[in-house]
């Protein structure tokens, strides 16, 4: 029997967060939120498989992605639908591939996408800012505070229409219109803002300078252990505004978080050498795995 795939809901969200939880890794791609936000660029789908969720693409290509739910308590063969002869699976976190590989064999290739791998960091590096390494984001950060007279803010309803104006300009500033990529992430942003009072777990962080906003962070705990920066938008007019928002953002966030996860670079090579300056302590490596006949 074919799985029967339709749009991602906001009504079913804590059903599928009861999934999430008993992943035994998860990658920023299944948060909910990251979900909801990109499912219009993206086409997608979920579909309800006993204790299991399974997610795809329709655009730009079609193609599946991994299921969510707990991986180690499946006996994957014999749950053949949809990992059918010639099936592709993308982003695949490296704990299930491992699982795929010891179940299936020689019947699967599996290739690393070094583009979809999740950078994670030091909790505390990133709010300490410590030694050499970080000398450079730290003294932008001191440029800042030195700078401006400033108030740090939770981000939450009352923040939203500050963001949106902000979101605007910022488009215009970085010409979104002239970059398929940027246009994307900005409907996804306000996809995100739309509902924020009705997004389980979101949490963000936002700068004011004379009672205007000039920098925001959208972010979610993705595990009790790590937390997930989602969107980090700053004006360019204000130095130092993004190396303020990212290291006051955990600085006031709850105690215990170990990782902070930044996402993916999608090989775009000015994100991976953004990304690469914070020192990345590990990554969450995900796979591409082909089914063959």
């Amino acid at each position: 029997m074919s799985l029967l795939f339709e749009p991602i809901r906001l009504e079913r969200q804590d059903e599928y967060l009861e999934r999430l939880s008993r992943c035994p890794q998860v990658a920023s791609d299944y948060s909910f939120i990251n979900l909801w936000a990109w499912s219009e660029e993206y086409g997608l789908q979920w579909a309800w498989d006993r204790d299991l969720v399974w997610i795809r693409q329709r655009s730009p290509a079609p193609a599946l992605w991994a299921p969510v739910g707990d991986w180690e308590a499946v006996d994957w063969k014999t749950r053949p639908d949809p990992l059918a002869a010639e099936a592709t699976v993308i982003r695949v976190p490296e704990r299930l591939s491992s699982l795929w590989q010891a179940a299936f064999g020689e019947r699967i290739v599996v290739r690393p996408e070094r583009g979809q791998w999740d950078y994670l960091y030091d909790f505390r590096d990133l709010v300490d800012l410590p030694g050499n390494r970080y000398h450079a984001k730290k003294n932008l950060l001191q440029q800042f505070l030195r700078s401006y007279t400033f108030q740090y803010t939770d981000f939450g309803p009352r923040t939203i229409e500050h963001a949106m104006a902000m979101q605007e300009d910022w488009c215009s500033w970085r010409d979104c219109e002239s970059s398929e990529l940027l246009a994307a992430e900005n409907r996804a942003i306000l996809r995100v803002l739309q509902q924020w009072e009705k997004l389980r777990r979101i949490r963000g962080g936002a700068l004011f300078v004379e009672g205007l906003i000039v920098a925001y962070t959208i972010a979610e705990p993705l595990t009790p252990e790590t937390i997930l920066i989602h969107f980090e938008k700053g004006c360019p007019a204000y130095k130092g505004a993004y190396q303020a928002i990212h290291q006051m953002f955990l600085a006031h966030a709850p105690n215990g978080f170990r990782w902070v996860n930044r996402e993916q670079d999608l090989d775009s090579e000015g994100l991976r050498k953004a990304k690469l300056s914070y020192h990345p302590a590990d990554f969450l490596k995900k796979f591409r795995v082909v089914f063959q006949p």
